[in-house]
């Protein structure tokens, strides 16, 4: 592994965010200030409000009246759809500022961050064209007497609340989709990664959203987070994180209004190669599913289960892949493997790398922590020898860290592909399209990809199988996902009389 130089420059003192609440930014004033320090460098970089449960309040409140008098949802598709085009032409406009920011707090590298913002617009111009193209139904065989439609409306205020590992683009797989349906937001982003959401509110206003469509509040998911689960007027609740969180979200979801939920929760997925696969391809395919974004992705390919014959070789390959992998500062464009995000994330990767030594698998290759002089960073890292009972091998560890487990018959490939309560995402590499083919059948997962991993753009939705989560953003269906169906029924001339 490589240390790099920067690049770019770290900034001399931190930017100042005020949150966001019915158009314009609230200065913190005498509430308490977040000061995120950068995991790559440990320099502040931004500093951010604590907001209130009052904060809360007005942030809902913004949300409900922009809703209830419909200076959102009553407007026609063009309209919504021409904001959400000029959205996506301001966020490319400051992709960099972007990029910088979200490099800043989260840790990736600069290059990653760039490519996620590009994509991000990608988000904005597709479902503004969904806007123009969300429909019902007709039903003309009720017979002369009556004629039936379904409609889809939007479900009201939403809350929002967004992880840390990916701060613009998961906050951009569900904002244009959620406003492309007609409802207003209440964001609540990552209190470590907070920034580039407020710039997106920032963007749609510029952009033409009514106020009070989109509200950001800032803080910890313990106190701002929970209170907006609560929220009796909010009208559904997306969130993304933990599975053990999510049960917490369902429980409160209950106690309070039902509101409708979409969920995206934890992964433990499976990268399946077989002898017939392009090697070469297979393990760079591999590499990249387990380092993107530092392996804290929750759809990330955490366990390798290879076909036996060639297990030996293609551990052998990823360990030079792995050799060869960049680590280093995430502001200098070479880097491929930036900074472990947060301190509690990092001593949990090691303690998963500790106990995976502890249980009996080979250590191949990585588990140290490296040492650059300042940040947090940690070695790409291959288990060997891993059995299904390992706890790196059933729980979602979060981190550049990847197992491996041989496999003889397709059958077997699939049994351990399934035993996991997880079903997020999983990845198959064979040149022999029936096993493709009947294994993309077979393994349960959300999202699957052949002879690939990691693709994907904004037509085709995203979600989870199992205990990974609830509902499906990004396409059509995630315009859906946050509409309530209406069923009607039209008489047709003269009522048939009950009473005579």
């Amino acid at each position: 592994m490589d240390k790099c130089s920067s690049e770019l420059s770290i900034p001399s003192a931190p930017r100042d965010f005020g949150f966001y609440n019915n158009g314009s930014y609230v200065a913190a004033g005498t509430r308490e200030i977040f000061t995120r320090s950068s995991p790559g460098h440990g320099v502040p970089v931004t500093r951010i409000p604590k907001c209130t449960v009052e904060d809360l309040d007005l942030a809902v409140d913004s949300a409900r009246t922009a809703f209830d008098d419909r200076r959102w949802s009553g407007l026609n598709g063009q309209a919504r759809a021409a904001v959400l085009l000029k959205a996506a032409a301001l966020i490319r406009e400051r992709s960099e500022e972007i990029a910088f920011f979200e490099t800043l707090e989260n840790g990736k590298p600069i290059s990653q961050a760039r490519a996620e913002v590009g994509g991000c617009a990608d988000m904005f111009e597709y479902a503004s064209g969904l806007a123009r193209s969300l429909h019902g139904d007709s039903f003309n065989n009720l017979g002369d007497g009556m004629f039936g439609i379904v409609t889809r409306e939007p479900v009201g205020v939403v809350g929002l609340i967004t992880p840390w590992n990916f701060p613009f683009l998961i906050l951009c797989e569900r904002v244009p989709y959620i406003l492309a349906s007609g409802c207003t937001i209440v964001a609540k982003p990552s209190e470590v990664t907070s920034a580039t959401t407020l710039i997106l509110a920032e963007i749609l206003t510029d952009a033409g959203l009514p106020d009070g469509c989109m509200n950001v509040v800032t803080g910890s998911g313990s106190s701002i987070g929970q209170a907006l689960i609560e929220h009796p007027r909010v009208d559904m609740l997306s969130f993304t994180g933990s599975t053990a969180v999510g049960r917490r979200v369902v429980e409160a979801a209950g106690r309070t209004n039902f509101k409708k939920l979409g969920l995206e929760l934890g992964g433990k997925n499976p990268q399946i190669v077989f002898a017939d696969a392009d090697l070469e391809d297979a393990a760079d395919g591999v590499a990249f599913g387990i380092g993107f974004n530092t392996g804290q992705c929750c759809v990330s390919g955490s366990r390798l289960i290879v076909e036996r014959s060639v297990a030996d070789e293609f551990a052998q390959m990823l360990r030079e892949k792995f050799s060869k992998v960049v680590v280093g500062d995430p502001l200098d464009e070479k880097t491929q493997i930036g900074a472990i995000t947060t301190d509690a994330q990092n001593t949990t990767i090691m303690s998963y790398i500790e106990k995976g030594s502890a249980e009996g698998a080979e250590l191949i290759c990585g588990g140290e922590q490296l040492d650059f002089g300042r940040g947090q960073y940690i070695a790409p890292t291959l288990f060997g020898n891993v059995t299904g009972d390992m706890a790196i091998a059933r729980e979602e560890i979060f981190g550049p860290v990847l197992t491996i487990m041989p496999f003889d018959t397709i059958e077997e490939a699939i049994e351990i592909a399934n035993d996991t309560e997880y079903g997020l995402a999983a990845s198959v590499w064979s040149k022999n399209i029936d096993k493709a083919l009947t294994v993309m059948r077979q393994v349960q997962a959300g999202r699957f990809w052949v002879n690939t991993t990691l693709a994907g753009g904004p037509e085709l939705p995203l979600g989870g199988f199992k205990q990974s989560g609830w509902g499906r953003e990004a396409g059509m269906y995630g315009v859906e996902e946050y509409t309530q169906v209406k069923s009607v029924h039209i008489e047709i001339g003269k009522r048939t009389p009950w009473i005579e």
